[in-house]
C-alpha cells in the first residue's frame, strides 16, 4: 500500500508496479489524496489516472484505493470510473471508498469536508448512488440531500454483475460498520492491533447476522504500517528516520516491524484475529531492493 501524496510520480508507480507483479505480491493499493495532513507538498499522482495505467499494465495483480472518498469526486463520476477500469484490468479493481478526512486539502483545494454527521450522511448517500448504478440494467432516481438522480443508468454495463466489489475503510462500529454491512463486500480495518482487531470483527460478525447477512459475505483485510528490514540493524536505522525505535513501534501491535521472520510472526497474529489479506505500507518509494527482500523473505 502506497501513500500517493507522499511523492508518487509516474516513474515510481510504474517500477513499483512491475516489482509487485514480478515479486509475487497479491496486489498494490494506494492511498487518494492531493497533498498531505502537513506540509511540505509533495508529487501526488492522480488516483484514477494511475489506476487506468495500473490496468492495461499488468496482468495478475489485484489493486485499488484505500480509499477514494466521495467528498471531492461526484458519486456517478466515482462509478462511470470504476466500471470501466475494472473492465479494463479484467475484474482485478477493489473499490475502495470513504467519506474524507483530511481538513488541508479539503482547505487547499476548495472541497467541503463537512462535519463529522453530515460527513457520513453524505457518505452514505454517495455509497447509494454509487450501488444503485453499477447495480442497476434499467434506469434510477435517487433523491437525497446532496446527490439526485433521474432516469440514470450506466453504460456500458459493467462486465462483471454488480462491478468491481465496493470496500470500506475504517474502525468506527457506530458509523463505518453499519456502511459495511450494507453496501460493501469487504471491511478493511485501519492500524489496528489484532486484539483490536478480533473485536471489531466480532462486532461486524454480529450486526451481518443481524440483517440478515451471512458473516463470510465480507471479506476481512487491514491496512497496517511496515518496518521492514533484512537484520536489526536496518530495522532500528529505518525506525531513527521516522523518529522512534523499533521497540515503540512494536508496543501498539499496529505496524508490523522487523526482519522477515519477525513480520511473519506479526502477519499470523493479524491471521488469527480474522484477517483475510493485508495491506502494508511501504512508504520509501525508492526502496525496490528492501521489497525484493521482503518479497523474498515473507511471501
Amino acid at each position: 500500500m502506497l501513500e500517493g501524496q507522499d511523492g508518487l510520480t509516474w516513474p515510481r508507480w510504474q517500477r513499483i508496479a512491475a516489482a509487485a507483479e514480478d515479486l509475487g505480491f497479491a496486489g498494490l493499493y494506494r492511498s487518494d489524496h492531493y497533498t498531505n495532513a502537513t506540509p511540505p507538498d509533495k508529487e501526488s499522482l492522480e488516483l484514477w489516472v494511475s489506476l487506468t495505467w495500473l490496468a492495461g499494465h499488468t496482468k495478475r495483480l489485484e489493486f485499488g484505493p484505500l480509499v477514494s472518498p466521495v467528498s471531492f469526486r461526484h458519486p456517478t463520476l466515482t462509478a462511470r470510473m470504476a466500471a470501466a477500469v475494472d473492465d479494463l484490468s479484467g475484474g482485478r479493481l477493489t473499490l475502495g471508498l470513504g467519506a474524507g478526512w483530511q481538513a488541508r486539502e479539503h482547505n487547499n483545494y476548495g472541497w467541503q469536508l463537512l462535519d463529522v454527521g453530515p460527513r457520513f450522511a453524505r457518505f452514505e448517500e454517495g455509497l447509494e448512488v454509487v450501488t444503485r448504478l453499477l447495480n442497476s440494467d434499467t434506469p434510477v432516481g435517487f433523491d437525497g440531500a446532496y446527490y439526485h438522480l433521474h432516469d440514470a443508468i450506466l453504460l456500458p454495463r459493467p462486465a462483471r454483475p454488480g462491478g468491481p466489489p465496493i470496500l470500506i475503510g475504517g474502525n468506527g462500529p457506530k458509523r463505518t460498520l453499519p456502511l459495511v454491512v450494507r453496501y460493501a463486500t469487504e471491511w478493511n480495518g485501519v492500524f489496528l492491533s489484532p486484539a483490536d482487531y478480533a473485536e471489531r470483527n466480532r462486532q461486524l460478525d454480529e450486526m451481518l447476522i443481524a440483517a440478515g447477512r451471512a458473516p463470510e459475505s465480507v471479506r476481512r483485510s487491514l491496512m497496517a504500517g511496515c518496518v521492514f528490514g533484512r537484520d536489526a540493524a536496518e530495522v532500528e536505522a529505518k525506525a531513527a528516520r521516522r523518529g522512534t525505535t523499533p521497540d515503540k513501534l512494536r508496543a501498539g501491535g499496529k505496524v508490523a516491524v522487523g526482519d522477515g521472520a519477525e513480520i511473519a510472526d506479526q502477519l499470523a497474529a493479524w491471521a488469527a484475529a480474522g484477517v483475510q489479506r493485508i495491506m502494508l505500507q511501504w512508504l520509501d518509494l525508492d526502496d525496490l531492493d528492501g521489497l525484493a527482500a521482503l518479497a523474498a523473505a515473507v511471501l
